[in-house]
């Protein structure tokens, strides 16, 4: 049983309003031993777009060091930190992760170019499967310059906000892109994120997709930690039950906690 959630933001995130102890009583009520938050870092986003996507990372650690030590009999509280990444980038997310001691990172693609594929305007002008490897572009792009970070969040993000959605979708139509994506993962020795926040989204299935995960498995995948991408209390844990299963279809015997960015395998 899948009793550790590893994707989760508050209102240290622009798109949250929930506060960290909202969350973390959710946490205990559903059971669970260990939440990790992973606010959103996205530096550099684009003004037109809302910007923001930042926060002090004194006061956020703080924060969850104190709730980390109020709750510590119900449930153990760990910080990490979701990296909205591009290349250009790099050196500063360095600096931002030698000054802190988080104990988990999400390597994140958010942005293609200076656009979100969750705007409209990403996809005017542009067919729905050039759009999608664009975008998977910009995460093989960020995995070659970068790998200071545990596993990459939600590959196939594109897709919740695609015109179709998913109806198109096939690992097989972009298969040498990600079999790219995950060779240099898996030679660096970094793991990928399942994001239950795809059945959220109505797509059936998380993020990545069932025939993704197989060929990440196929690839020799081994980290893979869950994340429900909870921006709200009640999302917590959403449909861990139903990707466990899925995970064990596979093949799958094993997910990943880290703790202090150190791995940790536990069994399904």
């Amino acid at each position: 049983m899948i009793l550790s959630d590893y994707h989760m933001h508050t209102s240290f995130s622009d798109d949250s309003e929930a506060t960290m102890a909202s969350m973390i009583k959710r946490s205990i009520e559903l059971g669970f031993h260990t939440i990790c938050f992973t606010d959103h870092m996205d530096l550099d986003f684009p003004i037109e777009f809302g910007g923001g996507f930042i926060f002090n990372t004194d006061i956020y650690s703080r924060h969850v060091e104190r709730l980390r030590e109020k709750y510590a009999d119900q449930i153990t509280v760990l910080c990490g930190v979701e990296y909205g990444l591009r290349p250009y980038l790099k050196e500063q997310f360095h600096t931002l992760t030698k000054k802190n001691n988080f104990d988990f990172i999400i390597g994140s693609s958010h942005l293609v170019g200076n656009i979100d594929p969750y705007q409209k305007e990403y996809w005017e002008g542009i067919t729905e499967e050039d759009g999608i490897t664009k975008y998977l572009e910009a995460i093989y792009a960020n995995v070659q310059a970068y790998d200071d970070f545990d596993v990459y969040g939600h590959i196939d993000y594109a897709v919740r906000y695609a015109p179709n959605q998913n109806k198109n979708y096939s690992y097989a139509k972009y298969a040498d892109i990600i079999d790219a994506i995950f060779t240099t993962l898996i030679q660096k020795g970094k793991g990928i994120e399942v994001n239950t926040a795809g059945y959220k989204y109505g797509l059936g299935h998380p993020h990545p997709q069932t025939d993704i995960l197989k060929r990440y498995k196929e690839l020799g995948g081994e980290i893979i930690t869950i994340g429900s991408d909870a921006h709200k209390p009640e999302h917590i844990g959403y449909e861990f039950a139903k990707v466990e299963e899925l995970l064990r279809s596979i093949g799958f015997e094993y997910y990943t906690i880290f703790e202090k960015r150190k791995a940790e395998f536990i069994a399904l």
